[in-house]
């Protein structure tokens, strides 16, 4: 593993690697303490950096039509279709008019900044690579097995199907999570009707399938970085459950790759949640949905953290046993895949982390 070696020159990559973490300060911890150069280990290689970019100056009119955005209160048949046409594509389009109330997403990212920005004795005791824990704070859940670490840190929330007692959240989220977990399960579960349907099912078929039955957010906090040309905020990767809905503030950093190995920005917008189709659901609609690359670049910002909240929607992986594979008799055409558990699938994206591809190990030859 790329996290064991130790090069020609005495430099041992573990050892780094175990005294950073060791810290339970995260990447916030090495801003704090002045760093003017970031630490080797989140050193990228100049090809996971580079890329043909498309930036948010384009055109609002040419950004819409790679990253549409769709009003869920429009006409049904109108929606399907643009869901239908981006998740077939891109993979990503945002959402406005879903019901989620404007000050429950403002609380809610407040809240991730004032965790990460308040005492660092909170983050300490809730720093942990255990996944059983439904609230845990931690930098880089593969900094172990990655080629090299990211600019920021995390703290993950188990909200369903089980979500922690109130006790155990942090102070600073604790009387915001739930009510937005609850409020963006919604939105899924909307969202997934509308793909249903774009497959030509019951509106209720995914829904059924467990798709949403399980929601873990990934909060996430990129701050500042001294030499963010050589590292990244997260790097690129598919994700490997069902369906993510992305909140964001209003700092860009988001890219998405599209067809011809080109990069795009993917400004926020006001008022909006961005949904991106997952590997499962790649997987089950036969690549007939797309999970589609993207990375966030490192902050460029000199005094202002960036921060966003990912909702990963899964199947209940605690009690599942169920088989997922393409759905029939739907003209998807002769399965590509073959099925896999939600939670062997999840193993292998663990296992890998986000260098690896989960979907490429269970596609047929």
């Amino acid at each position: 593993m790329s996290g064991t070696t130790v090069d020609s020159d005495g430099y041992d990559r573990r050892r780094e690697l175990q005294a950073f973490d060791d810290t339970k300060a995260g990447v916030k911890g090495l801003v704090d303490a002045g760093v003017t150069a970031i630490p080797t280990i989140f050193r990228h290689p100049p090809e996971a950096l580079e890329g043909v970019i498309i930036t948010s100056s384009t055109s609002e009119e040419d950004m819409a039509a790679i990253i549409p955005t769709v009003n869920l209160s429009s006409r049904r048949e109108e929606a399907v279709a643009q869901v239908r046409r981006a998740a077939g594509t891109v993979g990503f389009f945002q959402v406005v008019d879903h019901g989620v109330p404007a000050d429950l997403m403002a609380g809610m990212l407040a809240g991730v900044r004032g965790f990460n920005e308040g005492p660092a004795e909170a983050k300490r005791a809730l720093y942990s690579r255990d996944q059983a824990r439904k609230a845990r704070f931690n930098s880089n859940f593969d900094l172990f097995t990655s080629a090299a670490a990211n600019w920021r840190d995390t703290l993950f929330l188990n909200l369903a199907p089980v979500p922690p007692p109130p006790e155990e959240l942090p102070e600073a989220v604790r009387d915001v999570a739930a009510e937005y977990g609850e409020a963006v399960t919604e939105v899924a579960l909307r969202v997934l009707e509308l793909l249903s349907e774009s497959l030509g099912l019951r509106g209720d078929h995914l829904r059924e399938m467990g798709c949403a039955q399980s929601l873990n957010a990934a909060c996430q906090y990129y701050p500042p970085c001294p030499e963010p040309h050589l590292t990244l905020g997260t790097r690129s990767h598919t994700d490997p459950g069902f369906l993510t809905v992305l909140l964001q503030d209003g700092m860009a950093g988001l890219q998405v790759l599209v067809g011809g190995g080109t990069w795009v920005d993917v400004p926020p917008v006001p008022g909006a949640l961005l949904i991106n189709v997952g590997d499962l659901l790649q997987l089950v609609s036969n690549d007939q949905l797309r999970s589609v690359e993207h990375r966030v670049v490192a902050n460029k910002s000199k005094d202002t953290a960036r921060v966003s909240v990912a909702s990963f929607f899964n199947t209940d992986m605690r009690r599942s046993t169920r088989l997922y594979g393409p759905i029939t008799g739907t003209g998807t055409g002769t399965p590509i895949y073959r099925s896999v558990t939600a939670r062997d699938f999840i193993a292998t994206f663990i296992s890998a982390g986000l260098d690896g591809r989960p979907l490429d190990h269970y596609r047929l030859e």
